[in-house]
């Protein structure tokens, strides 16, 4: 009698087979997996051992590069222009002692002058020595006529006001009113030329006492 083969039993005899297969398989890609990570550890460790020597001979042949000396700079203290050295030369302020003046000695007094109030309206007019017809014959022999006044045709009358002093002399000329610039400063001009006249009084005493004067400018 023929034994029967079944499927099972023909499987049961690949089974040892696969198995030793996929054993081979997987023990060389465990094999294939170590190579490559060593020879990629290689390859590490050679670029590293490559740029190191590299990096060495750098440092080696790079020039030295010296730093230039520091210049020391000397200090100067700030000079103010407004002060002159040469004038400070002898300022000594610690020895010096200012000696105030000596008071005046007792009795002695200051004594101030005042000038005396000029007097418009005295009880004594001041006048011409001679009278006003000496004066008018002193103007007239004194009077130089300006030509720019001549040439003008300038004429009238120049007023102006004086003071009298207590010596008769003659001061504070001014014009009140006047003519041309030309006729105006003769007129004061023959005014400061006057010799000295009689002084005004005052409460019996000479005063000095403002008058007022016109002279006429006319041409013939």
């Amino acid at each position: 009698m023929e034994t029967k083969k079944t499927e099972k039993a023909n499987i049961e005899k690949l089974r040892f087979p696969i198995a030793a297969i996929g054993l081979l398989f997987i023990g060389s890609m465990v094999l294939a997996t170590l190579s490559f990570t060593k020879g990629v550890e290689k390859d590490l460790r050679t670029k590293s051992a490559a740029n190191s020597v590299e990096i060495e001979f750098l440092l080696e042949n790079a020039p030295e590069v010296t730093p230039p000396p520091v210049q020391e700079v000397p200090y100067e203290p700030p000079v103010d222009e407004n002060i002159i050295p040469e004038d400070n030369k002898d300022l000594d302020t610690s020895s010096r002692v200012i000696v105030p003046p000596p008071p005046p000695p007792p009795g002695d007094s200051l004594i101030v002058e005042v000038d005396p109030p000029v007097i418009d309206f005295p009880d004594v007019e001041a006048t011409f020595i001679g009278g006003a017809a000496a004066m008018q014959k002193w103007i007239a022999e004194n009077v130089q006529y300006p030509q720019a006044s001549i040439q003008m045709n300038e004429q009238g009358k120049v007023y102006l006001s004086f003071v009298v002093e207590l010596d008769g002399s003659i001061s504070n000329i001014a014009i009140e009113r006047g003519v041309s610039g030309d006729l105006d400063k003769e007129a004061k001009r023959l005014v400061r030329k006057m010799p000295k006249w009689s002084p005004g009084e005052a409460k019996g005493k000479k005063a000095r006492t403002r008058c007022r004067l016109p002279i006429n400018f006319t041409l013939n």
